[in-house]
This record gives C-alpha cells, structure tokens and sequence, in this order.
C-alpha cells in the first residue's frame, strides 16, 4: 500500500520550519535540551510520505530554521566589513543544501521499507532503527565533508546538561544521537500504528520507546579510575585577540601576562594559556622566547601556551608552512609541540583559493592566513600527567579525542580564541561540546578561552571554577587526573561504520519494494 504524507505540503513546510527552530533552541544559549526531542519528530513527520523533490525542500527549511539562527555568530569574523554576513549566509546555506538532499533518503525509508514487507514489526521497530541510522550518517557525514566538514549541529552536543550525556560514555556522540533518533521514530511509528491497531495491541506499540527512553535515563556513566591530581593555573587574558581587532605588537601576549601576575605567588604545576596568547612565534623570534623563559622560571612551572609558528623558520616566507601550534615551553631545550589538526575552511585557511578568489576576490581577499594542518600527537607530557590537548574547533572531532586517549591522555586542555564571535551564542556552544568531551570519555576538562567562558569541568560534567565572558581572570585548581578507556571512546569508529547498514537496508529495501510491484 503506497505511504500517504501525514502531513499538506504546506503543513510539513511549517512542522519543519518549527522543528528547527526548536533544535536550535536546545543548544546553548537557551539550552531547553529537551526540545532537541520534538525537533527531530517534526522533522521526520514532515518527511513521510514525501516524494524526492518535497523530501528535499522540507529537509532545507528544517535545517534553514536551524542553521540560520545557530550559527549567526559567523558573521561577526570579519568585523565591520560589509560583507560580513557573507560567511554565515554561505555555511548555513550550503549546511541546509545538503541537510535537504539527506532528508531525501529518510523520506524514501519510510516509503521503501514498508513496501518490502508492510506489518507493525517491520513499522514499529525496523523503519525507525534504519530511519535512525540514515540520520546519524547523514550527521557524520556532514560533519567531515566537504573541507573538512561542518559538525556543529549534531543531536548528541545538545544533551550536554541532560542526564543523556552519561550516555556518550558507553557509545560515543553518534551513538547518542542514533538512539536519541530512535526514540523519536519509535514514537512516531507507535502514534501512526495506534490510530488503527486494536485497543489490546496499542501497548506493545508504545512500549518500545518506553523502555528505550527508561534505559538511557537510567544508565549510569562508564568508570573510569582516578590515578592524581595536576594543579592548573589557567589563565584568561582578555587581550585583542580576533582576527580584525586593531592592535599592536605583543598586545595580546602583554595581556596574558598581566592576567597571570597572581601566579607568581602561587604553586602550580602547569600554566595554561589560551589558543593565540602568544602573539609572535617563540620558535623564530628569539625576543618572545627570552620573554616565555623568564615568566617559566617566575611561575616555577612549565607554560602550556599557544601561537601561529613556522616552526623554526621565517614566517614572513610565503614558502615556509605556518601551523596553529600548541607548545609546552619549560624554558629548557625544545618544547613538545602539537598543531590543530583541522584547520577551519575559509577561517583558517582558503581551500581551492584560486577558484573561490574568482568568485568573490575582496571577500576572500580578506583572509590571508594560512594553517597547515598538524600530524603530531595531541598528548603532553607534563611532569608525570599526560595532558591531551584540541586546539578550538577541534573539540568537535571524535577522531582527535579518541587519539587523545589512545596515547594515554589522563586530563584534557582545550585552548580555544573566541574574540572573533563576542557577543554571540559560539562560546556557549563550545564549552557545551568541552562538557560533553568530559563526561563522555571520563576525564576533567580545563576549556581556556582567550576572552571566555571558560571553564574548568569534573569528568561528570559539573563545573569546577568558571570565567565569565569578555573579563580577564585566573582559575587556580587541582585538576583530576583519570586513566581508563570509556566504552563510548573505544566503539566510536565502529558505530559511524554500522550506520552505513541503514543505506544499506534501504537499497535492499528499494530493489526489493521495486521487483515486488513489478510482481
């Protein structure tokens, strides 16, 4: 029997619309979590029934309603520019482009599974666990492609002040996100089954869901062991660091000293500075470098510290690569180094410049730093801790934390700047993934921003000791130390690969649904 839309096109155009903007007002600032839930069950509402063309333009304005409001911060990059709305108006369009076409493939699960074979099993348990795995891959999938990808609207990241979070601790953020979506497609197929199944069946229809929901509820986190302490004084400057603040030389270097004066009277073992606190390369400019040994041998401890280098070379050469580099500098011998591994697209670097310098030549004209991407290890040794590390956006990738673990990472530093979003929803929403980095693989997480929040968070996500925004300031604090690997980070590369078994599934179910109507 062919699958009617529930809903007009007009009706899915606005239950999309609302879904959106919902889901948007599940991330920080708002952060009403639980909203995350009907975001997803209108968008997936919206969708059933709908042929390749309306599947395609419901899932666009889903995805518009969310990603224009979500991510507005990026127009601020650029400053006062007037074409500094161009960046947003782009990543949010391109994000809702391609968002619509994988809302083609849900709309075709609800359309092909049934039609293999149509019973309240296949309905109520089999579409929604395909239609689930669809979403999480599509999710994935966006999130490293094209350029790297954009992950920062995947389901999971809103739940990072809900009890779901321990979830992450036991299958990882696209775990979370595949089951969070499965309850919304269980819901959704019990409340269609129930309108025409008998009164006797319509509790094992909703049971499903039910106990789903009660498990993640009631799940405790994944232990981990406590092997020490490391005492972190980390500190936020305040400096002029974006990347169109008027400023001159050493200014923002000159403001995290000035912010960590106090710890010349304190006992720290590690001095943490932001993403960009160091605003020459120490690795070339012998002047930053004599500075960074003084304040070490003023602290009496090492300076984990951040700044754009060329590592040894001239930076002023356009042949001579320059990487977002984490140092720790103990003022003997060489620093360990680690550099960010993904660079942001059109932030960070300008990929196929000649091409996008055609289009649009003073835009692009604007951005003229280029970051190599890193391959070293994001592990510090710091006296007998090891500090993993993820240099800004780099929070988001499941990949890099998982290595982070992998080479024995028992704290997490994460060095960010966001003085190029003040006054936005962009900081909030990091410390928000900083948060569930925490929790879900079972380590303390000091979050260090240039001009804030930042934050200093126990392994079960509660904060620790706080900076506000746009406020200069120092925490101070023994910092847990954690060894062991959370079932959540161990599987995380195997449940993105099991979600490529609803595509699958619904190729199968296609051929199949194909030669049964030919029959």
């Amino acid at each position: 029997m062919p699958v009617r839309p529930l809903l007009p096109l007009w009706g899915a155009l606005l239950a999309a619309a609302a879904g959106g903007v919902a889901l948007d007002a599940s991330f920080p600032s708002l952060g009403i979590w639980p909203l995350a839930f009907p975001a997803v069950a209108l968008s997936l509402v919206s969708l059933i029934g709908r042929r390749a063309w309306s599947a395609f333009l419901v899932g666009v304005v889903f995805a518009a309603a969310f990603y224009f409001p979500h991510i507005s911060w990026a127009d601020t990059f650029l400053g006062d520019d007037p074409f500094a709305w161009a960046p947003w108006v782009a990543l949010a369009s391109v994000e809702s482009l391609l968002h619509g076409a994988g809302a083609i493939l849900i709309a075709l699960a609800y359309r092909w599974i049934p039609g293999v074979r149509d019973t309240a099993a296949i309905r109520a348990l089999v579409l929604p666990a395909v239609v689930a795995a669809i979403w999480t891959w599509r999710e994935t999938t966006l999130g490293s492609w094209p350029y790297g990808g954009f992950a920062w609207g995947r389901i999971a990241m809103t739940q990072s002040e809900s009890p779901l979070a321990r979830v992450t601790s036991w299958v990882g953020v696209s775990g979370l996100t595949f089951l969070m979506v499965l309850v919304c497609a269980l819901l959704v197929e019990a409340a269609r089954l129930a309108v025409r199944a008998p009164a006797p069946r319509r509790a094992w229809l909703v049971a499903a869901p039910i106990v789903t929901a009660a498990v993640l509820l009631a799940v405790p986190q994944f232990p981990t062991t406590p092997v020490g302490s490391i005492s972190v004084g980390a500190v936020q400057g305040n400096g002029p660091a974006a990347y169109m603040d008027a400023r001159a030389p050493f200014d923002v270097l000159n403001a995290q000293i000035a912010a960590s004066a106090p710890l010349r009277e304190q006992d720290v073992d590690v001095v943490l500075w932001p993403e960009g606190g160091v605003d020459s390369d120490p690795l070339y400019n012998a002047g930053t470098a004599r500075v960074l040994d003084e304040l070490v041998d003023a602290y009496g401890a090492p300076l984990l510290m951040n700044a754009a280098s060329a590592r040894g070379g001239d930076p002023t050469s356009p042949a001579v690569p320059i990487y977002n580099t984490s140092m720790l500098w103990t003022g003997v011998g060489e620093p360990q180094l680690h550099s960010k591994r993904h660079p942001v697209p059109f932030g960070e670097y300008v990929p196929d410049r000649p091409f996008f310098e055609a289009l649009a030549p003073d835009l692009i004209g604007l951005i003229q730093r280029e970051y190599t991407p890193g391959d070293d290890s994001p592990v510090f040794e710091v006296g007998a801790a090891r500090v993993g590390l993820a240099i800004c956006f780099d929070v988001i990738s499941d990949g890099l934390i998982g290595e982070g673990i992998g080479d024995g990472a028992e704290v997490f530093m994460f060095q960010t700047n966001n003085a190029d979003f003040r006054g936005s929803d962009e900081n909030l929403q990091q410390l928000a993934f900083a948060r569930m980095r925490a929790i879900e693989t079972g380590r303390s997480v000091v979050n260090l921003s240039t001009t804030g929040t930042s934050q200093i968070i126990a392994a079960d996500g509660e904060t620790l000791d706080a900076l506000p925004i746009d406020e200069a300031g120092l925490m101070v604090a023994d910092v847990e130390l954690r060894d062991g690997t959370t079932a959540g980070v161990a599987i995380a590369p195997a449940v993105d690969v099991a979600m490529l078994l609803g595509l699958v599934a619904l190729v199968l179910a296609g051929i199949l649904a194909r030669r049964r109507g030919r029959a």
